[in-house]
C-alpha cells in the first residue's frame, strides 16, 4: 500500500531525578552528601533511508516514545541515560510541525537525521559537589528530571524522480512506462485505473555496456480531470510529488476513440497545474501525442503538433503498443536531462546531519511497535 502522508507523536524521554543521600559506612565519619545524578532521558531521531518508498509503518502506530533516564543513586552513582530512539523514514520524506505548520526538515538525501525530539536532561542529586557550600555541607536540595520534548508532526513524502508523466485519463501514462521500464502498474480501459504514483527507472542508452548507459527515473502520477484542483476526481494531492521533478512530459490522447479536442485536452492540465503551483509551469516540459497506432485522423495529431510549436515546447508522437517513436522520446529526455541541474537544497535550510548530542543505545522503531522502550512509572 502506498501512503505518502502520516501523522506522528513524538516524546523524548523524561530525565531521571536526582538522589538524595549520606553516607553511612564505618569507620567514615561525616560520610557527607552522596546522591548521584539522574540519566538524561533518549532522544527521537528521523532518519532517511532508501529501503523505504512509503510511509505505511507510520499509518497506524503513531506514537513514539523514547526511554526514560533512571533514578540516581546513592554512593554518587550516576542513572543510566535513556536509549535513543531513530525512526526511518523514506528520501524524500518532509516534516512539518502540526502545531504551527512550519517545514522543520526536508529529506533530499540517504542517511540524514534530523533530531525530532529532544530527551529531558537529568536531575543532579546531593552528591557531586553541586548544592555543598562551606556553609551547607550536608544540602538535602536535589532536582526532578526534566521532561522530554513533545511534538506532534506531519510527514510528508515527496517522490524523487527525474520526469514526470502528468495527462488526462487514459492518455497513455501507465502503459507508457511500463513500456520503457520494469514498472508494472495496472492498464485498463476505463479512467482512474492509477490510483497511486509508480516510479521506473528507465535506461536510456539500452546498447550501452552494463553500467555505463544513462538512466532516469520517471514518476507515473494518477489522471487529472478538469477542476481537480477543487477535490474532482483524485484531485490533486498526488502533484506534490511532481514538485521535485526536473522534466514534465505531458500526454495527450489523440487516438480515434477519443472525442475530445487534444488542444483543450492540454490547456486544461496546464490550468489543472497552474492551481496547484505557477513553479510546475516554469519547468521544461514535452508534449507527448499517445496512441499513434490507433490514429487515423493525422488533423488532430497535426493541430497539436502546430499547438506545442506555438509555444515552443519541444512535441514528441508516440505508440507505447508498437514502440513508435518511444526510443527516440527516451533519448531526448535523457539529453534534456544532462543540461538540466539536479535541484539544489535551498538556502537556510537543514544540514545533512543534525546531531546535537552523542547518540546512545539506538533500537530502531520496528512496524508493529509503537513505544519499543515504554516509560517506568
Amino acid at each position: 500500500m502506498f501512503v505518502d502522508e502520516a501523522k506522528i507523536f513524538v516524546k523524548g524521554g523524561n530525565g531521571g531525578n536526582g538522589c538524595v543521600a549520606f553516607r553511612r559506612e564505618k569507620y567514615v565519619p561525616r560520610g557527607g552528601p552522596s546522591g548521584g545524578d539522574g540519566g538524561n532521558g533518549g532522544d527521537i531521531y528521523l532518519e532517511s533511508t532508501e529501503n523505504d518508498n512509503t510511509l505505511l509503518r507510520y499509518r497506524y502506530n503513531r506514537e513514539f516514545k523514547a526511554d526514560r533516564g533512571r533514578h540516581g543513586e546513592g554512593s554518587n552513582c550516576h542513572g543510566k541515560s535513556g536509549g535513543d530512539l531513530i525512526l526511518k523514514v523514506p528520501v524524500g520524506t518532509v516534516v512539518f510541525d502540526e502545531e504551527t505548520g512550519e517545514q522543520l526538515y526536508d529529506f533530499a538525501a540517504p542517511d540524514e537525521r534530523f533530531l525530532a525530539a529532544r530527551g529531558g536532561r537529568g536531575g543532579r542529586g546531593n552528591g557531586n559537589s553541586h548544592f555543598v557550600r562551606p556553609w551547607h555541607q550536608a544540602p538535602r536540595e536535589h532536582e526532578d528530571g526534566q521532561p522530554g520534548q513533545e511534538r506532534h508532526l506531519r510527514l510528508e513524502l515527496r517522490l524523487l524522480a527525474d520526469v514526470g508523466l502528468v495527462g488526462f485519463p487514459n492518455a497513455g501514462k501507465s502503459t507508457f512506462i511500463s513500456r520503457i521500464s520494469a514498472a508494472r502498474p495496472k492498464i485498463a480501459d476505463y479512467p482512474f485505473t492509477t490510483l497511486e504514483p509508480h516510479l521506473g527507472v528507465v535506461s536510456a542508452d539500452p546498447d550501452a555496456a552494463p553500467g555505463t548507459g544513462r538512466t532516469f527515473v520517471v514518476a507515473d502520477l494518477p489522471g487529472l480531470i478538469e477542476g481537480a484542483h477543487e477535490g474532482v476526481g483524485l484531485g490533486i494531492r498526488f502533484l506534490k510529488h511532481i514538485e521535485r521533478t526536473r522534466l514534465i512530459a505531458h500526454l495527450v490522447d489523440t487516438s480515434d476513440a477519443n472525442d475530445r479536442d487534444p488542444v483543450h485536452d492540454f490547456e486544461i492540465i496546464q490550468n489543472e497545474l497552474r492551481a496547484f503551483s505557477e513553479a510546475l509551469l516554469l519547468k521544461p516540459e514535452f508534449v507527448v501525442a499517445t496512441k499513434l497506432d490507433a490514429t487515423t485522423n493525422r488533423e488532430r495529431l497535426d493541430r497539436l503538433r502546430s499547438f506545442a510549436e506555438g509555444k515552443k515546447l519541444p512535441f514528441f508522437a508516440i505508440s507505447s503498443a508498437t514502440g513508435e517513436g518511444v526510443q527516440t522520446l527516451v533519448r531526448a529526455m535523457a539529453d534534456t536531462l544532462d543540461r538540466l541541474p539536479r535541484p539544489q537544497r535551498p538556502a537556510g535550510e537543514s544540514p545533512a546531519r543534525t546531531e546535537e548530542r552523542p547518540l546512545r543505545n539506538v533500537p530502531d522503531a520496528d512496524e508493529g511497535e509503537a513505544s519499543p522502550h515504554p516509560e517506568e512509572r
